[in-house]
């Protein structure tokens, strides 16, 4: 396999997860009685452009299918940063109704309601057709397609060009990454700005996250890999914040290379300094990460088997993509987790992919009192604590399995 930036044979693995299915493919009871279909999972390091990615196996439109079960909007936590971001934008780059704000990978309309509610101009490019119904309830506009250079300039063409595009989450979900990078040069206007959130590979590597790797996921990203593929695709960074969003996350600020309205922070020549430093542009930096990996997995269904065999009961919680790579590179199926809650009404009832366990609501959590609570979205323990506070009645427990198996308050 060769880059999907630069084009350079890969030959570096970074970490083997064996294979699993899509993990946002959720089954209907219809399809226990049929097969799943598993992709290698795989990820390998570019030693040219340092740009971390899976393998290639599944094509995008399996992955993100026009039921994609995957709605932004059924987290309280995301929806406070979602608002603080707009609020903080509308600040920095004075937007108002003469403005023209656009997300790419708009989901469910979680962010643009906080757009529409200022009475600023603003529409959402989303292809999974599921969520973009669900924008479209809120009374927000959705371009229901796959983004790139095409779409975009076909957009720019229509005068829709964007004083703001927000992409969240998405930078990682897209195959032809250079395409969509282009796709945000083509769109902006020239004092334009374009940012964009992802998972920052160093927390990946230094608290062992492999769980957030899955197909969906093609790509796995630093700044030093970014800048890069942005500078080849017209866009340049002029500015970027950690924030601590799924595990540690990075806020990039991108302009056009070829107007450059905006001052560089020196944020950005901290980052990359730092990103130097840890060893992200050397294959050294990459090694170590499957046995790190594999203790993780390992004292995770230790866990499992130790309650079984002291008859205690233990439910999953949050029906998360992360929790499925887990779930199937440790093999885990009902027989050591009976079912998992979620609390959106498109998960209940289907199973999770590979390991096939059922998903229920809140009230079978309630009626079951188990034992101990596996918390699957670990970025969002202290959120999901918060509402299961009655656990604590019945002596009810809750782990974390990453970055290390960890009985809370224990």
């Amino acid at each position: 396999m060769k880059c999907r930036h630069c084009a350079t044979e890969l030959e570096n693995v970074f970490v083997d997860l064996a294979t699993a299915p899509p993990s946002n493919a959720y089954l209907q009871q219809a399809d226990l009685r049929a097969s799943e279909k598993y992709y290698p999972l795989k990820v390998l390091v570019c030693d040219k452009c340092w740009l971390v990615q899976t393998e290639d196996y599944a094509d995008a439109s399996e992955l993100f299918s026009e039921d994609y079960a995957y709605f932004s909007s059924f987290s309280t936590s995301w929806l406070k940063h979602s608002e603080d971001y707009v609020a903080k934008m509308v600040e920095r780059f004075g937007l108002g109704a003469d403005s023209m704000v656009v997300e790419v990978a708009a989901n469910d309309g979680y962010l643009l309601q906080y757009v529409k509610g200022r009475d600023i101009p603003c529409y959402g490019v989303e292809p999974t057709a599921s969520t973009a119904a669900a924008a479209r309830e809120k009374g927000i506009e959705i371009v229901e397609e796959f983004f790139g250079v095409e779409q975009a300039k076909k957009l720019a063409a229509e005068g829709r060009q964007a004083d703001l595009t927000a992409a969240n989450n998405v930078l990682a979900h897209v195959p032809d990454i250079n395409d969509f990078a282009g796709g945000f040069a083509a769109l902006l206007k020239p004092n334009g700005v374009s940012t964009f959130e992802f998972p920052h590979l160093l927390n990946l590597v230094t608290h062992t996250q492999f769980d957030t790797i899955y197909h969906e996921h093609y790509s796995y990203l630093s700044l030093t890999a970014v800048s890069t593929f942005f500078e080849a695709n017209g866009l340049s960074v002029f500015d970027v914040e950690e924030i601590p969003t799924h595990g540690g996350s990075l806020r990039v600020y991108a302009q056009r290379s070829d107007t450059k309205a905006h001052e560089t922070s020196p944020r950005v020549g901290a980052m990359m300094a730092r990103e130097k430093e840890e060893g992200v542009p050397t294959i050294d930096y990459y090694q170590g990460f499957q046995a790190r990996t594999d203790k993780v997995k390992d004292d995770f269904v230790n866990f499992l088997i130790e309650s079984k065999r002291e008859g205690l009961k233990v439910a999953g919680y949050g029906a998360a993509a992360k929790g499925n790579t887990l779930m199937n590179y440790a093999g885990v199926h009902a027989d050591l987790m009976p079912y998992v809650v979620d609390l959106n009404p498109n998960k209940q009832g289907k199973y999770l992919p590979g390991s096939r366990i059922p998903i229920v609501g809140e009230d079978h959590l309630k009626a079951d009192k188990p034992d101990r609570i596996v918390i699957l979205p670990w970025n969002l323990a202290d959120e999901i604590v918060g509402q299961l506070d009655y656990v604590n009645a019945w002596g009810g427990r809750f782990v974390r399995a990453v970055p290390s198996l960890q009985v809370l308050g224990g």
